[in-house]
């Protein structure tokens, strides 16, 4: 049985040290390139692990988490620009913001399933910054975008703020993520995404429990969306609401399986890492290359890998702890 206890231990164990780890690697003064890379896997991790919420748990596949990251984006930049109040402290109200937009249009939205829900969300996804783009360039930027000023330290340290930054969000939200899937409410999004008729008809609210998905989901977009806004500095609808960052965020929870809540942590920590190696290799190439390849890996990902790479580590760990469990009874005999 020790071995069993020691097994245990060690899978709780070790996503802490990587933690640790993880926060202590600016003291070590690495390249700004690292750090940057950093903020961007941990962005992503954190958003997919929000969206998973919604699209993996309940089942209802977003496409439009663009536009809740982009209103927490704009929420935060016209709070700098006109008061001077800190991105740190307005992006909660950036994520407030972007989920009771979440609830305003989740009551005709969610109605809808399958096809017809990702159909809509892929819409709103698409409306919201050409409606942004029209509205008065005085306050709102329109086609030129807004601009924040910096933080008053150097490069270095700056990278680092928001290294150790998105490295909590990550955190949080995977925890938030975790929890969700443990508890009751995780339990009746499960139910929804198995048969939502068959749920309904055993006494859950399945309007109730999938708009508190959605709501959620998006109030940490939002926050995370204020955070990637004061980190970039410039903001303009077409790259704060970019449909391609809905794609991307979907495609990562998917690759490392949606139904859990490690797959976004592994699905973005392996899609940005591909990422990477394309722009290494393919130098000054066009944007298309990589939106070509991440096309080509969510075809892949839904023909031959529907429940994620997460799918298949959880069935070889589970064979292993069998077959420990099996060891450990023949010794006692």
């Amino acid at each position: 049985m020790m071995d069993m206890r020691n097994l245990n231990m060690l899978k709780k164990t070790i996503p802490w040290v990587i933690i640790v780890l993880l926060a202590v690697f600016p003291l070590l003064s690495p390249d700004i390139f690292f750090l940057s890379i950093g903020v961007i896997l941990f962005m992503y991790i954190a958003l997919g692990s929000s969206w998973n919420i919604i699209g993996g748990y309940a089942g209802y596949l977003s496409f439009g988490h663009a536009a809740f990251l982009g209103i927490g984006a704009y929420v935060v930049a016209l709070m700098l620009i006109n008061y001077g109040i800190s991105p740190f402290i307005t992006c909660l109200l950036g994520g407030l913001l972007a989920a009771l937009f979440a609830w305003i249009v989740g009551f005709p939205v969610l109605r809808l399933k399958g096809p017809y829900f990702s159909l809509a969300t892929l819409c709103l996804g698409l409306a919201v910054p050409v409606i942004v783009i029209n509205l008065p360039a005085s306050i709102y930027g329109g086609a030129t975008g807004l601009f924040m000023p910096l933080l008053p330290v150097d490069i270095f340290v700056n990278r680092t703020i928001f290294y150790e930054i998105m490295l909590a969000l990550a955190v949080v939200t995977t925890l938030i993520s975790r929890w969700i899937l443990q508890s009751k409410f995780g339990l009746g999004l499960k139910s929804i995404r198995e048969n939502e008729s068959t749920a309904e008809t055993i006494g859950i609210n399945s309007t109730r429990l999938k708009t508190m998905a959605f709501v959620l989901s998006a109030f940490l977009v939002g926050i995370i969306g204020g955070i990637y806004a004061y980190y970039r500095t410039y903001i303009h609808p077409t790259t704060v609401f970019d449909t391609n960052l809905s794609i991307q965020i979907v495609l990562m929870a998917l690759f490392g399986g949606a139904t859990t809540w490690q797959g976004p942590v592994i699905g973005a920590a392996i899609l940005v890492i591909i990422d990477q190696v394309l722009i290494t290799a393919f130098p000054g190439a066009p944007a298309e290359i990589s939106r070509l390849v991440y096309g080509l890996i969510l075809v892949l990902v839904i023909m031959f890998m529907p429940h994620g790479i997460m799918h298949y580590i959880l069935n070889w760990l589970k064979s292993r702890q069998l077959e420990a469990e099996d060891q450990e009874v023949q010794k006692s005999c």
